[in-house]
């Protein structure tokens, strides 16, 4: 993606943003945190509404995670379960691509989802992403144990334990975090934050935002202070805890190969 606001001096935003989507090889499947933007909406990218003129999509079908996967030599019915980290167009735009897998989410998230009450959240959502009627798992927000100074942290119906569940309030009103143990010595656990932050730069020790993420961040966030609240406890867990990698849904630093 290219976003308005892109073209403008890198101190505002970053000239392109991704979707990272993480696919994950488990005894029950394949498992795919975030979909990214779905075939659908490459092919009529006006199903994603007024965001299609601010998102600057490059509208490659075989950039979808999709077609990825098949890449990858897998079928779409080898991906199981899927676990949006929020239901934003950007994230589940690609779960009708998977018809047949289970959608794991915070209850909160999809009460939003599937109801909008203001005009932000009409936009971020699109009911068609979900008209295949997918197998839906929710999950209580306020439910679950602690897990590295983060409460709330659950294991997911039909997964294995090595995958779990995290809420990361602010962003969205169910926004959560996935966190996977690699079995790695070096980088025992990744966590995918999904919109709890955009620049990788803001984990630092010495955190930086630009003044335009500043502004940016303002707007997408639906309780601006939680978000911050969220971010900061993520920057302290990468600092204080080298084994633990996170990893955000836009920046193109933070790929993962």
């Amino acid at each position: 993606m290219c976003p308005m606001g892109g073209l403008l001096p890198q101190s505002f935003l970053p000239r392109a943003l991704i979707c990272n989507c993480l696919l994950i090889e488990t005894s029950s499947g394949l498992v795919l945190v975030d979909t990214g933007i779905g075939i659908r909406d490459m092919a009529d990218p006006k199903r994603l509404g007024l965001m299609h003129f601010f998102l600057g999509l490059d509208l490659k079908v075989e950039s979808t995670a999709a077609r990825q996967v098949e890449r990858l030599g897998f079928s779409i019915s080898d991906v199981r379960h899927i676990i949006p980290t929020h239901l934003d167009l950007d994230h589940a735009g690609g779960l009708s691509d998977f018809p047949t897998a289970e959608v794991h989410i915070l209850e909160l998230e999809k009460a939003a989802a599937l109801a909008p009450r203001t005009f932000r959240q009409r936009e971020r959502y699109r009911s068609s992403h979900w008209s295949h009627s997918p197998q839906w798992q929710t999950y209580d927000a306020d439910a679950g144990e602690t897990w590295n100074g983060f409460h709330r942290v659950r294991e997911l119906r039909g997964l294995p334990p090595e995958i779990l569940l995290v809420s990361l309030p602010g962003h969205t009103p169910g926004h959560a975090g996935v966190v996977v143990s690699t079995g790695l010595e070096d980088s025992g656990w990744l966590l995918h934050a999904g919109d709890a932050y955009y620049d990788r730069r803001a984990m630092d020790k010495n955190a930086v935002t630009t003044p335009g993420m500043r502004i940016f961040e303002r707007l997408a966030h639906e309780q601006f202070s939680r978000a911050l609240e969220t971010r900061e406890r993520l920057r302290r867990l990468r600092l204080d805890h080298s084994q633990i990698r996170s990893i955000c849904a836009h920046d193109a630093g933070e790929r993962l190969c």
